[in-house]
């Protein structure tokens, strides 16, 4: 399988996934985009066929980069791009007023999605010592049909588990930003409102979560409406039983006792939802940066949603 990351840069210590060339921690948004290797732009070509001879308008336009001439998708008449260093720029006023650091940033899938991620001045501890960062997340989609995404992520310091802002349904943890649109950042980040507010919301779930235990009809129960085992045969079987679990499923059972920070609330609905964030985040894909590409952008992103939804949901009624 071809690798997911392109190019990438990081600050601090060597990320959980080992990749990326390392980098001072007081970059400017401008300086990060360039060591990571997303100093370039994309330009919208016209795109044609040849028949009979003749060259005819398709209609649509190919998004190509300046470095090296690659087509990285094709797109509609009112397609707008919106360049990498437009992205970093987002980062500029917080990063000037000692609110956030740069400390990822890096090129995915040939060029098709650009990210950038800032630590958040702000954390908290739980139970004695159980630390969680806050980071904000800006990924920048040079693919027909992907939104920008910008979401505040907080990431648990002692497994370096992403974590989700999910308190329920609603999205008021992340905004999305088509492509038919020009991009308005003063838009934006009056829309995604204050990373202390959704952080704050975030502690108290934790806290909620670390107040509640759960039973082993409870935790099987929540691993399989998490990762539902869509293999099973016998319909007779109850959701007691551990040999119904899914693969994905029997891995975090595995996990629960032994992740790193399985000793901070023990036996709590807190324990159980980050032995899914440690599972996908840190064993399930096929290497490093398939998991950091799935726990960002991917299936595994809102797995966790749903992990953290539904734990509240055991919590509450426990």
């Amino acid at each position: 399988m071809a690798h997911q990351v392109e190019t990438m840069a990081y600050a601090g210590s060597v990320p959980w996934h080992g990749l990326g060339q390392e980098v001072s921690n007081d970059l400017t948004p401008a300086q990060m985009m360039k060591e990571a290797g997303c100093d370039w732009k994309v330009h919208e070509v016209e795109s044609f066929v040849e028949f009979n001879g003749n060259r005819i308008k398709t209609g649509q336009k190919s998004l190509v980069r300046e470095t090296d001439g690659r087509i990285l998708t094709n797109v509609g008449e009112n397609w707008h791009p919106v360049q990498n260093e437009q992205a970093f720029e987002f980062f500029s006023d917080f990063v000037l007023s000692g609110d956030m650091e740069m400390n990822t940033a890096g090129s995915l899938r040939n060029g098709q999605i650009v990210w950038a991620l800032a630590k958040v001045s702000e954390s908290f501890d739980l139970f004695g010592g159980d630390k969680v960062d806050s980071y904000l997340l800006f990924s920048n989609p040079h693919q027909y049909g992907k939104s920008i995404d910008i979401r505040f992520t907080p990431i648990r310091v002692v497994c370096n588990n992403t974590l989700t802002m999910s308190l329920n349904g609603k999205a008021d943890r992340a905004v999305k930003v088509g492509h038919r649109t020009a991009f308005n950042a003063e838009s934006v980040k009056e829309t995604l409102g204050l990373a202390h507010d959704k952080f704050a919301k975030y502690k108290e779930m934790a806290q909620f979560l670390g107040s509640k235990r759960y039973t082993v009809d409870s935790l099987i129960q929540y691993y399989n409406e998490v990762f539902p085992n869509t293999s099973r045969t016998n319909t007779d079987r109850t959701v007691a039983q551990l040999a119904d679990l899914s693969r994905n499923a029997q891995l975090c059972m595995n996990v629960i006792d032994n992740q790193p920070g399985a000793e901070y609330a023990e036996g709590s609905w807190w324990q159980a939802f980050n032995s899914i964030t440690y599972v996908t985040d840190h064993v399930q894909g096929r290497n490093s940066d398939n998991r950091l590409h799935s726990q960002w952008f991917g299936q595994n992103q809102l797995r966790k949603v749903k992990a953290a939804e539904k734990a509240v949901e055991f919590a509450m009624a426990a």
